[in-house]
């Protein structure tokens, strides 16, 4: 159940984001503000310690807070940009198929049942359905879809990264690793892309309630209980729940955009409930 709240919420990130794009912040501006706020925050949560106990471990964490942070969301965002948004949320639910493969490659102990890969596979037909919402049109973008390919990888690099580090640290403190090497990592994109919006513009309602929506909810939040979930549940089991992203997502532009799924969309809810529901039951 926390699984499929972490899902619901992340699946209107995805809103929230475009219409804070629409209203002047850029990517990299988006990311720094939400896990910004997030860091902060979890200095009320974790303050007993600083580092880890080694260089090696600095250095997992270090690669979690750009593999889960700084690089994945930089090249999601951009491929929003050069690529339809359909082809990036497609590619961004195939993570549990790549993070199953990646954890069967590097954890012998783990094995793939008929009912998990039936049960994904099903599910990830239903992703398909949903996000192209019937309107079977794929515009290829060559460089657009790689970089979504390369987030996609990079979210399931960052699920084992974190299976690594369960055993010796804490979530809170782990998460505020993440956290602060994300905002470190993302600052080169500065240089590229200075800061444009103005500080001002932070305060009107709109930008001021997705920031702290984005920041609060979806980060501070949501990360926490994320790595919870997959400690408890394992990082193949908890990544299938990465599949309900579109409904969410598609019930979310319901409410607060006015669009309308057709038939076939509604066919492709059914799909991925039916093979997330298969997968953890049977795998």
């Amino acid at each position: 159940m926390v699984a499929v709240a972490v899902t619901a919420v992340w699946g209107i990130t995805y809103i929230s984001t475009k219409v804070l794009i629409t209203n002047g912040l850029m990517p990299q501006e988006i990311f720094f503000l939400r896990f910004l706020i997030a860091y902060t925050g979890m200095w009320a949560f974790s303050r007993s310690r600083l580092w880890a106990d080694n260089y090696k471990d600095e250095l997992w964490l270090l690669l979690g807070g750009v593999t889960g942070g700084s690089f994945y969301f930089l090249a999601e965002n951009t491929a929003l940009g050069i690529t339809l948004a359909t082809n990036v949320a497609f590619i961004i639910c195939t993570v549990p198929l790549i993070t199953a493969i990646l954890s069967l490659a590097f954890y012998k102990q783990e094995h793939a049942t008929r009912g998990l890969t039936g049960g994904s596979l099903l599910a990830l037909l239903g992703v398909a359905l949903v996000v192209y919402n019937g309107n079977f049109v794929l515009k290829i973008s060559p460089l657009g879809d790689f970089l979504t390919l390369l987030a996609a990888f990079s979210w399931a690099f960052y699920s084992l990264i974190m299976r690594r580090l369960f055993a010796r640290y804490t979530t809170a403190f782990i998460t505020r690793k993440i956290f602060f090497y994300g905002l470190i990592t993302i600052l080169p994109a500065f240089l590229w892309h200075p800061w444009q919006f103005p500080l001002g513009g932070l305060l009107r309602p709109v930008v001021f309630l997705n920031i702290f929506f984005l920041g609060v909810l979806a980060s501070l939040v949501c990360y926490v209980v994320w790595n919870v979930v997959l400690k408890r549940l394992g990082t193949v089991q908890a990544s299938n729940y990465i599949y309900l992203n579109p409904i969410f997502t598609l019930v979310g532009s319901m409410l607060m955009i006015g669009e309308r799924p057709t038939p076939v969309a509604l066919l492709g809810a059914a799909f991925i409930l039916c093979g997330v529901y298969i997968a953890e039951k049977k795998g």
